[in-house]
């Protein structure tokens, strides 16, 4: 028979694990549709929707990558005003059903040869809304997921949710090593579709995985107290503009991520003798590797600090990058599986698993939301278009250093963000963002 503290603890067991799997599922789908984007635009969007630009397709194609980083900060504040104020399940629910329409959508769109310019301006319009429902995914999910979560496994838990980020940007890149391998013809009529129209079954599973989510009790905690903002981005504005500048600067790390996934895939099969599939099973499995490493590297960081990791994966996958690109012109294929892999599924997730705790553990539950939202978002501007502006620099010249000495400047910004902020693993979370 289970005595009242097991029978309390049971309950509450569930309810973290709910979190937890829902924050994976839904980080999973949410990059997913974003990689499945990001390798198209450097595979195949180029020729289907840009056909008469000719060499600058890609490049055009590659921008549109960056679009949705636009959208984001917009998408923060909406559902940061919402995950803030009614709740950060309702938000999440409506986040998830955003992206896995647009991305539905994207898969049904008709060519530039079939419906002339109005392809490629529906498809903007559709990457639009998919950088929308980005602005609260993670955000939220993350949020949601550390206030479940025990006090001194705040980062483990949160990790779940990189985890599914991974898993997603692996899935998506996966899904296309045999799409690769297609006579070009069947590949840029039917094939490239299928990543987009399988996203449909991954937001079913998603959005009734989330619909079982109960909120946190920090925050039906502050409801019943009627402590919420009534303006949530006024008072992080007036109140905690330097934690969300902090997190803007620190959440940049994510360029180095998309160099990985989207500017290497490009340059090595534009520039170097390195096969699409080859550079595909590579992202794969560097972002495979990180679904395992990113709860680790939140347990990690739950014991000596979140600052310690963050700092050395931050460096650790910008200085990778240099085997990485040395690999690629060398065509040292075990090299560039070796240097791929690591640098993702290793070094990049350390940053990336311990903002997951980090960044939302700035800010107080009223302001929460909106604050990881915004911060993270306004940082992962700089992301979206990191592999355009490469691209950019090394057409005519193909060369990558000016890119990857840009990474190396930004891993030093992030860190010294985030060595110049508190250290937040044993702040207990009611007192967490309080001044």
């Amino acid at each position: 028979m289970l005595t009242t503290s097991h029978a309390l603890s049971a309950p509450r067991s569930r309810k973290i694990r709910r979190a937890a799997v829902s924050g994976f599922f839904g980080s999973a789908l949410e990059y997913y549709d974003f990689l499945i984007y990001g390798s198209a635009a450097a595979l195949v969007f180029g020729k289907i929707f840009f056909p008469d630009a000719g060499a600058t397709g890609t490049l055009l194609s590659i921008g549109t990558f960056g679009v949705a980083y636009v959208a984001r900060p917009f998408g923060a504040v909406l559902w940061g005003h919402l995950g803030d104020k009614l709740g950060r399940r309702l938000a999440l629910i409506l986040t998830i059903s955003l992206m896995g329409v647009a991305t539905f959508a994207i898969g049904l769109l008709p060519s530039y040869g079939t419906i002339g310019v109005t392809a490629p301006i529906l498809l903007v319009l559709l990457r639009l809304l998919q950088g929308l429902s980005a602005g609260g995914e993670s955000p939220g999910s993350t949020s949601l997921t550390m206030e479940h979560a025990p006090e001194n496994r705040r980062a483990y838990y949160a990790g779940f949710s990189m985890s599914g980020m991974q898993l997603g940007m692996g899935l998506g890149s996966l899904v296309f090593l045999p799409l690769a391998a297609l006579p070009e013809q069947q590949l840029l009529t039917w094939g490239w579709r299928l990543p987009f129209l399988l996203s449909g079954v991954l937001t079913v599973v998603a959005y009734l995985l989330r619909r079982k989510v109960e909120e946190p009790e920090v925050f039906t905690g502050m409801q019943e107290r009627q402590e919420r903002a009534s303006l949530p981005i006024a008072t992080l504005l007036r109140e905690y503009w330097v934690a969300t500048l902090r997190v803007a600067i620190c959440s940049t790390i994510n360029v180095v991520g998309t160099i990985f996934t989207v500017f290497a895939l490009a340059y090595a099969t534009d520039a170097a003798d390195i096969s699409r599939p080859v550079m595909l099973t590579v992202v794969s499995l560097g972002n495979l590797g990180a679904v395992v490493m990113a709860p680790l590297v939140g347990r990690l960081s739950d014991r000596i600090g979140r600052k310690p990791v963050f700092v050395l994966g931050a460096l650790g996958s910008s200085l990778s990058l240099f085997v990485l690109f040395d690999a690629i012109d060398a065509g040292n294929t075990p090299l560039v599986f070796a240097a791929g892999i690591i640098g993702t599924g290793v070094f990049f997730i350390m940053p990336v698993g311990v903002g997951a705790a980090y960044y939302p553990e700035q800010f107080p539950a009223q302001v929460r939301y909106t604050g990881m939202a915004v911060g993270l978002m306004l940082g992962l501007l700089a992301s979206g278009f990191a592999p355009a502006l490469a691209q950019g620099l090394s057409a005519g010249e193909s060369t990558w250093h000016p890119t990857v000495w840009i990474c190396v400047g930004i891993s030093v910004l992030a860190s010294i963000a985030v060595l110049s902020g508190p250290e937040t693993y044993r702040v207990p979370t009611n007192q967490l963002g309080r001044r």
